[in-house]
């Protein structure tokens, strides 16, 4: 599940990129229109500039922007910054010692498929897809 952490930050994001004419924007700007805490936000871009993702300026003119162009950002690498990896099961994280049941496990397949799903989507999408508002994505689950 997504955490209002990564959920909040696609929305600086859009914000950011729908806003974008070169200068840098207030954060107070970006929460009154997202209706999203300031002090909460503060933390999120914070890790969101250490991340490499926007850049921020302090003082008057002062703000955020995005560091390249919008169509370069995925929406996969905004949340696995934000919420880190997207692997279902430990075993398939980047780093991941080798498991020594890898060759008898019967769920491998299931979450390597599903992990494979998952990115793909996440990283096939792009910053400018969710700035379009084209589609009806009013899911009931």
């Amino acid at each position: 599940m997504i955490s209002t952490k990564g959920r909040y930050a696609l929305r600086v994001m859009i914000d950011l990129a729908e806003h974008n004419d070169g200068s840098y924007i207030p954060l107070k700007e970006i929460a009154s229109r997202q209706e999203i805490s300031k002090k909460y936000l503060e933390i999120i871009v914070k890790e969101m500039v250490s991340g490499g993702l926007i850049t921020g300026v302090s003082g008057k003119g002062g703000g955020y922007r995005l560091c390249r162009e919008a169509d370069s950002y995925s929406v996969g690498e905004i949340i696995e910054l934000m919420e880190g990896t997207l692997s279902p099961v430990a075993c398939l994280t980047k780093d991941a010692e080798k498991c020594p049941r890898e060759s008898e496990c019967q769920t491998l397949p299931l979450w390597s498929e599903f992990y494979k799903i998952t990115h793909d989507f996440l990283y096939g999408k792009k910053l400018t897809d969710l700035t379009k508002r084209t589609g009806d994505y009013n899911y009931v689950i």
